[in-house]
């Protein structure tokens, strides 16, 4: 009877283990990262006090991304934001999110945020009016929304340095780079320190959630026919 026991209590550790593995799952589906901002970061539509704070990819039919931001536990939303695709030509083990230089004595304005070993990450559209003053502020165009409405119908665009609105496509890499060298682009020298992000995640891993779920039917099989022998 003793052995029984100790049978079920690794076909519950079994079980346990399947539903951490359909967690960490999860969270590579969704891109749920946890970011610590040091400073005040600026937003599409609002400025984020310094704190902790979860991103979440949210799953859309549409052929857009849209991010969700939470509170620090993910039980309050603050925003829900629109981005595009902006792919990167090497990716990194590590969350990577990239700041828009300030003007003033304002804060940094959150570009774009790569989920780890991702080749693309988000890159956030602005209202039309704050993507224009950007593009002149970081002289590079920043992705914007072609009108002040909603943002699951208005079309996206690109704000110039010069001003002019232009398709997006046109300036940003929203598809995959082609294999052909590809010249760097200079390095811009930041005038001032962007704020210190501190990340958490689940590490990415490949799901073996077959095997333990077998192995578990497997011990409570055996468990099942020693006890019918014992009785």
């Amino acid at each position: 009877m003793k052995f029984v026991k100790t049978i079920f209590a690794v076909f519950a550790l079994t079980l346990l283990g399947a539903t951490l593995a359909l967690g960490a799952r999860a969270d590579e589906w969704n891109k749920k990262t946890v970011l610590t901002f040091s400073q005040p970061v600026e937003i599409p539509g609002q400025i984020l006090p310094a704190g902790t704070y979860t991103f979440v990819l949210l799953d859309s039919p549409a052929d857009r991304h849209i991010v969700q931001i939470f509170n620090a536990d993910g039980s309050h939303l603050i925003a829900t934001v629109l981005a595009i695709n902006d792919y990167r030509l090497k990716p990194t083990g590590d969350t990577v999110v990239k700041f828009a230089e300030r003007s003033g004595d304002n804060p940094e304005a959150l570009k774009a945020w790569f989920y780890p070993g991702d080749n693309f990450g988000q890159e956030f559209v602005y209202p039309k009016q704050r993507a224009v003053e950007l593009a002149v502020i970081v002289k590079e165009p920043v992705p914007a929304l072609a009108a002040d409405s909603d943002i699951k119908v208005v079309p996206i665009v690109a704000e110039t340095p010069e001003q002019k609105e232009v398709p997006v496509a046109e300036v940003i890499m929203v598809t995959p780079a082609a294999t052909e060298a590809v010249t760097p682009a200079p390095v811009v020298q930041e005038t001032t320190p962007a704020p210190v992000v501190e990340t958490q995640q689940l590490p990415q891993t490949a799901s073996q959630l077959p095997l333990i779920v077998l192995l578990g039917l497997g011990s409570l099989g055996a468990a099942l026919v020693l006890k019918r022998f014992s009785n």
